[in-house]
């Protein structure tokens, strides 16, 4: 792509992986805000519903967050009774409650209207493939 006085940082990965996000973010908030909730949190229901008894560590990898952010947002739910934390000795496990059951549903819904939005600008092939690639550089650079 040519690179105009509009768009100088284009070829800058920083630039437009970080526009990239906020516009999915945005897109994502706006559908998951329809249900509630903001993405991540949504996403930290989808993954505990998933994973019924989790620990705090593993949804800090599937997630890909800093576990301080998964603390931060376990608690959140918790205090919002999506979730339960239970200790065993010195174990966490993450629970859903009956309210984040219930709300599974109404989640996938949302997330696939996000989908939907960005796949019907992307296309449906670029847009898995934009998400392979996305993910596998986000593993490379963790």
């Amino acid at each position: 792509m040519n690179c105009t006085k509009e768009n100088s940082f284009c070829n800058c990965l920083i630039y437009a992986s970080n526009a990239l996000a906020r516009n999915i973010t945005k897109m994502a908030d706006e559908e998951f805000g329809k249900i509630g909730l903001a993405s991540s949190y949504a996403f930290l229901l989808m993954t505990v519903n998933k994973y019924n008894g989790i620990q705090p560590s593993e949804i800090s990898q599937i997630m890909m967050l800093a576990p301080s952010t998964v603390t931060r947002l376990i608690a959140k739910m918790v205090g919002q009774n999506f979730l339960e934390r239970m200790t065993e000795g010195k174990n966490t496990f993450v629970y859903p409650t009956e309210k984040s059951k219930e709300m599974d549903i109404e989640i996938k819904l949302a997330w696939k209207r996000v989908y939907d939005r960005y796949a019907e600008n992307l296309g449906i092939s670029e847009s898995g493939h934009l998400a392979d690639m996305v993910y596998k550089a986000a593993i490379k650079l963790s």
